[in-house]
């Protein structure tokens, strides 16, 4: 009778070492199925970090990047249509281009569609220009010592190109600067 007893409570103890076993094992199934369903939570934006992040609306100001707000267009005609120039500088000004000289074109070149003149300090400011003549359009480098572009207008411009959509983030406004305290 003595093994007997011996040999139920072996068989006793092994039952509750595999129960004890099964209960560890679905613990650690359900701990790590919340933990994988939580990481896509957060992933989902659904939980709120203790450092909530931003995401940038524009690049940081920098006055060395041409903008239209810092690019001088000097607006020429070359054709024959009167008033070509005039109805060019507004829009480009409603644009946010600065304009220069609004005027016919003092080299008196031939062009076909339009030309874009620029000196080396202008070759950055340029490819804001070049797109707005449209199809056609010509660059014309020259030895100016300015920043300021020419936009010299043919007998087959009509008027100015869509501008082009912007890749990337605009840049953010300039800073405006702050009183001192006296």
């Amino acid at each position: 009778m003595a093994d007997r007893d011996l040999s139920s409570e072996l068989r006793h103890r092994r039952q509750n070492r595999r129960a004890a076993t099964t209960i560890l094992i679905v613990l650690l199934l359900l701990f790590f199925a919340f933990w994988y369903a939580y990481s896509y939570y957060r992933a989902s934006g659904g939980a709120s970090d203790a450092s909530p992040r931003t995401s940038a609306t524009c690049r940081p100001f920098n006055p060395k990047v041409p903008t239209p707000a810092n690019t001088t267009v000097n607006v020429y005609n070359a054709s024959t249509k009167t008033g070509l120039a005039a109805r060019t500088a507004a829009s480009l000004r409603q644009r946010g281009f600065k304009i220069g000289a609004v005027s016919n074109d003092p080299l008196d070149r031939s062009v076909a569609v339009a030309e874009v003149r620029f000196g080396p300090a202008g070759r950055g400011r340029a490819p804001l220009v070049v797109p707005l003549g449209g199809k056609g359009t010509t660059q014309l480098p020259d030895t100016r010592r300015n920043t300021t572009v020419d936009l010299v207008l043919g007998n087959k411009f009509t008027t100015l190109a869509p501008a082009p959509k912007p890749t990337g983030l605009p840049m953010c406004p300039a800073p405006r600067p702050t009183a001192s305290p006296s």
